[in-house]
């Protein structure tokens, strides 16, 4: 039995001795250090939580980071009652509220805009590390941003500024556009099984 063990243990080894160079490869390749662009959609939980993982970890680094909520309305998220008081974030609700709530198109579309502007300054700041553009996909499939005007302003954001995007529908030009792209799937959510919200899991 120690002679059957020995030799898996063996081929493991040389399985991962192999992966290891073409690991090593990959790093030795990746030699453009610059801004990055990340987009979390999908149907499922945790878009905007991975987010702001992402600014924790930003500011663990010491970088600055600002954030631009473009559906919720709420300031009294647990996020935002832990980040926006932090001296290298700049936080901004902006949202006007889900849409079947507002139940207002014109105020929605206003509100959307107002957000855009605010995200464009900030793609303007070479001294900004990190921008997250929350629920911003809501905007496109609503018709109150252009894709295009928006990836045209990532584009000429700063060299080494990183955005990270959210949101549901994701348009396939914005997808194509970002370096990094996850699509969270739904698998099941306890609200169908009846539970509401709850403060410290769900905001």
């Amino acid at each position: 039995m120690n002679d059957a063990f020995d030799t898996a243990d063996h081929r493991h080894a040389q399985r991962m001795a192999r992966k290891k160079i073409v690991i090593d490869d990959k790093k030795a390749a990746a030699t453009q250090a610059r801004g990055v662009v990340v987009l979390h959609t999908g149907c499922g939980k945790g878009k905007s939580t991975a987010a702001f993982g992402v600014l924790a970890r930003a500011l663990g680094h010491g970088q600055t980071a600002a954030v631009v909520q473009f559906v919720k309305s709420r300031a009294d998220t647990g996020e935002a009652l832990f980040f926006r008081d932090h001296p290298r974030v700049h936080w901004h609700v902006m949202g006007a509220g889900f849409t079947w709530e507002t139940q207002d198109p014109t105020r929605d579309a206003a509100a959307a805009r107002a957000a855009w502007e605010q995200a464009v300054h900030y793609l303007s700041d070479d001294t900004l590390d990190l921008l997250i553009l929350d629920e911003i996909t809501y905007a496109f499939k609503y018709g109150w941003l252009d894709a295009p005007e928006v990836i045209a302003a990532l584009h000429a954001r700063p060299p080494m500024q990183h955005v990270l995007l959210t949101g549901r529908a994701a348009p396939p030009a914005l997808i194509a556009a970002a370096d990094t792209v996850s699509d969270i799937a739904l698998v099941k959510h306890a609200f169908q099984a009846g539970v509401p919200a709850m403060p410290g899991l769900e905001f």
